[in-house]
């Protein structure tokens, strides 16, 4: 019976992998990854042998249509992202998308993603929040920050560190230097780093110290 798996897994620490991700990943007939080479390094550490196909943000409106053939056929497949749960500002919902329109079974696992544990540590209200994901490079990014200073609930966003000074600079100005804000760095990693502050505080901070790693940015709704 043909099926799509959606596999979170780990953001950094490979003990956060799951038995039960695993156990699907050396079941399954092929895992879609992300990057074949960086996913590689994972199922060799977990002595997966299943062969890899790539399936990434740049050939994956090329590649649906393959994979549902498959699928149709009776194969089981796998879907996995370099890190986390896939989908999630990752690639994964063009192909749910599509097996769903052609009544084929999806599983998605929980797992790993990195929103999560940066929402409970960063010690703002998380009864509810929403999640943006990553701003718009330019086009559209003014339009979403003005639109944003207005919202009440915990917002969480996602940055590259090169980006991340721009990006505090932005939510001074459309949110205000005293809104409070928590940056969460290399999470689940030797280097974890979560600071927390006003915008103007950790905007000094990362000036000074500039930030490495994978990052979310969690910010206090307009009170």
């Amino acid at each position: 019976m043909s099926k799509l798996y959606v596999v979170p897994t780990p953001i950094g620490n490979l003990e956060d992998m799951t038995l039960r991700a695993i156990r699907v990943l050396k079941e399954v007939d092929a895992i879609l990854a992300e990057d074949t080479r960086t996913s590689g390094k994972l199922l060799k550490h977990f002595e997966i042998a299943t062969p890899m196909q790539s399936h990434h943000m740049h050939n994956e409106h090329k590649t649906v249509d393959t994979i549902i053939r498959r699928l149709q056929s009776g194969e089981i497949f796998a879907l996995i992202s370099d890190a986390g749960t896939p989908a999630i500002s990752d690639p994964g919902f063009l192909l749910t998308r599509a097996c769903i329109q052609h009544e084929i079974d999806v599983e998605c696992l929980p797992g790993a993603t990195a929103f999560v544990p940066a929402l409970v540590n960063s010690g703002l209200p998380n009864d509810k929040f929403v999640f943006e994901g990553f701003l718009p490079v330019k086009k559209g990014r003014q339009t979403r920050l003005k639109l944003l200073a207005e919202e009440t609930r915990t917002m969480i966003f996602y940055e590259s560190p090169h980006k991340l000074l721009k990006t505090l600079t932005h939510f001074g100005e459309y949110f205000g230097n005293d809104r409070q804000v928590s940056v969460s760095r290399e999470l689940t990693k030797l280097f974890e780093e979560t600071k927390r502050g006003s915008v103007e505080e950790v905007l000094s901070y990362y000036t000074v110290k500039p930030a490495k790693g994978e990052i979310v940015i969690i910010v206090d709704g307009k009170k």
